[in-house]
């Protein structure tokens, strides 16, 4: 089996995958098409179509981040033979992030945290929202990688968890995880105290929490997303905010990001003033982000899982949707 990485990849992480793949698998890297490029799989986020053409046995591409960008998939959808997948190295530290937005949001720490800051004790005499979390329902939007390590902290917290999922047709269970269709999504809104998102945004996902939906939820229920921003219609987020009726939320992802790098310094995330909200958690798209060695480690060793679970059954995990987007 050949494998074409293109980048630039330090000695330990070719030592990483020469020692712990399979010895029959071979890989070549580097930013140059090879001359004899006879690979079967590319691994590559944003490929140019001349790798693609010049492989004759070319069948699998792997994005080896989280998304696929709008490029790639247009591409590969004038390839109907290739298979597209994405690894999921980020999955774990992403709901982790999702996790702590939760507790902060839930608790009110970062209220409470700016007024200590200035010696203010009123916080904790004025009744600022302390939320229990333990028993209440939770309902993950995006039961993929990251709902699942999120389904697992908060079943640690005694939470009762919901999740929707795209093809589901009726409802199960699956390791105590009441799984619903799409369908069931402003039936069980009521019932949920917490909301986490974590789809990918495609033309199905795009303000699935619109008005209609959020003014579902319970009265000081939480909302945290760490998908993508346009997920959550952005005007009805914030006027339910504003008003209470939502009673916390921990954005990580936005309706606004920077165009350059002095943009960097002033560019608000949305085009409302989240930021003014006592109730909101604000955090600049960092969920999958984390120590460099670390995402560098996790990223090797989620292509080695990925590369020799494929040499062993034939089946390539982690097969993206080319119409849905993931």
């Amino acid at each position: 089996m050949q494998i074409f990485i293109y980048g630039e990849y330090e000695d330990w992480q070719k030592k990483f995958l020469k020692d712990n793949l399979d010895s029959s698998i071979h890989i070549t890297w580097g930013k140059e098409l090879p001359l004899t490029a006879d690979y079967q799989i590319l691994v590559w986020g944003r490929p140019e179509e001349k790798y693609i053409t010049a492989a004759a046995d070319l069948k699998y591409i792997i994005v080896p981040y989280a998304g696929i960008p709008a490029s790639t998939a247009d591409l590969i959808k004038k390839y109907p033979y290739l298979q597209l997948h994405n690894l999921h190295h980020n999955a774990l530290p992403t709901a982790e992030m999702a996790f702590a937005l939760l507790l902060t949001a839930a608790k009110n720490i970062v209220t409470a945290h700016n007024s200590l800051q200035k010696g203010d004790w009123t916080p904790r005499y004025q009744g600022l929202p302390n939320r229990l979390l333990a028993g209440r329902n939770v309902l993950i939007l995006g039961y993929g990688s990251v709902g699942r390590h999120l389904a697992k902290m908060c079943k640690g917290l005694s939470m009762k968890v919901y999740a929707t999922r795209r093809n589901c047709l009726k409802i199960y269970l699956e390791a105590d995880v009441e799984i619903h269709p799409a369908a069931d999504l402003e039936s069980i809104l009521p019932l949920m105290q917490v909301v986490l998102l974590t789809l990918p945004l495609t033309a199905e996902t795009e303000n699935i929490m619109n008005f209609r939906k959020l003014d579902l939820l319970p009265a000081d229920a939480v909302i945290v997303n760490i998908g993508r921003g346009a997920l959550i219609e952005e005007k009805p987020l914030y006027a339910l905010l504003k008003s209470g009726k939502i009673g916390a939320a921990g954005l990580d992802v936005w309706y606004n990001y920077p165009g350059s790098i002095e943009d960097r310094k002033h560019t608000f995330p949305a085009n409302l003033p989240f930021h003014e909200l006592d109730n909101v958690v604000l955090s600049p798209h960092r969920g999958g982000s984390f120590a460099n060695y670390d995402t560098e480690f996790l990223r090797v060793q989620h292509l080695v899982k990925m590369i020799n679970s494929f040499y062993v059954t034939g089946i390539m995990p982690d097969q993206v949707d080319i119409v849905r987007g993931y």
